[in-house]
C-alpha cells in the first residue's frame, strides 16, 4: 500500500493531481479540497491510499490520515466503491459525515452524487458505530479556525484548474456577493471552491 506521497505538484486538474516523487510522476485522484491546497511548482504531502482492480491501479490522495480512513471503511459498505467514497469526501467532511451517520440524516448523504434513497439507508445501517461518534475524532482539524482571508487560496486553486486569474477572481467575488461577505475564512476555503466550481460550470 502506498500510505503517503511526498514530491512536487506538477500539474492540478479539477478531481486530480499529478506529483513527482525523485522522477516518477503519480496521478492522484481527491477531493477539490485537497486540491485546492496544491500548486503546481510547489512540494506538497499527501496521505495515500492504492486501490487494486484487476484492470488499474488507482492512488487516492488526502489531506490528513483522518480522511484517509473514512475513505476507506465507507468501502466496507457494499455497493460504495473508491468513487462513491471519494463524493461523499468531497460533499461532506469526515466530521459532517460522523454526523449524518449519527443522527440518520438521509438527506446530507443523498447529497453525494450517486448517492439514492436506498443506498442512503444501507450507509447508515452498515457505517452505524465503524466511524466513531461525531466529535470524537481527536477534532485537531477543526480547533481554532484562522480568520486571515483564502480568497487568494480559491482564486490560486480556480487557476491551477484552468481558468484565467480574471475569471476566476468574478466567479468568487459573485460567489462572496450572494454570501453577503467579501472575505473567505480559511475553513471555509472548500466550500467557497466548490460554490464558484458550480457556478463556472465545466471547463471546455
Amino acid at each position: 500500500m502506498i500510505a503517503s506521497l511526498a514530491g512536487t505538484v506538477t500539474q492540478v486538474n479539477l478531481d486530480r493531481a499529478v506529483i513527482d516523487v525523485n522522477g516518477v510522476g503519480y496521478l492522484v485522484h481527491a477531493t477539490p479540497a485537497t486540491l485546492a491546497g496544491l500548486r503546481p511548482g510547489e512540494p506538497a504531502q499527501l496521505h495515500t491510499m492504492l486501490v487494486v482492480r484487476e484492470d488499474s491501479m488507482t492512488v487516492y490522495g488526502f489531506a490528513d490520515a483522518d480522511e484517509r480512513e473514512v475513505f476507506e471503511t465507507a468501502q466496507s459498505v457494499s455497493g460504495v466503491g473508491p468513487r462513491i467514497a471519494l463524493a461523499m469526501l468531497a460533499v461532506l467532511t469526515p466530521e459532517a459525515l460522523r454526523r449524518a451517520i449519527a443522527g440518520e440524516d438521509l438527506a446530507a448523504l443523498r447529497r453525494v452524487p450517486g448517492i439514492g434513497a436506498k443506498s442512503a439507508q444501507r450507509i447508515v445501517l452498515e457505517l452505524t458505530g465503524k466511524l466513531g461518534a461525531p466529535g470524537a475524532d481527536g477534532g485537531a482539524e477543526h480547533v481554532a479556525a484562522p480568520t486571515t482571508d483564502g480568497r487568494g487560496q480559491v482564486v490560486d486553486a480556480l487557476a491551477g484548474l484552468g481558468w484565467s486569474v480574471k475569471v476566476a477572481e468574478d466567479a468568487v467575488a459573485k460567489v462572496l456577493a450572494e454570501a453577503g461577505t467579501e472575505t473567505v475564512a480559511e475553513t471555509d476555503v472548500p466550500a467557497t471552491l466548490r460554490a464558484a466550481l458550480r457556478r463556472l460550470g465545466p471547463r471546455g
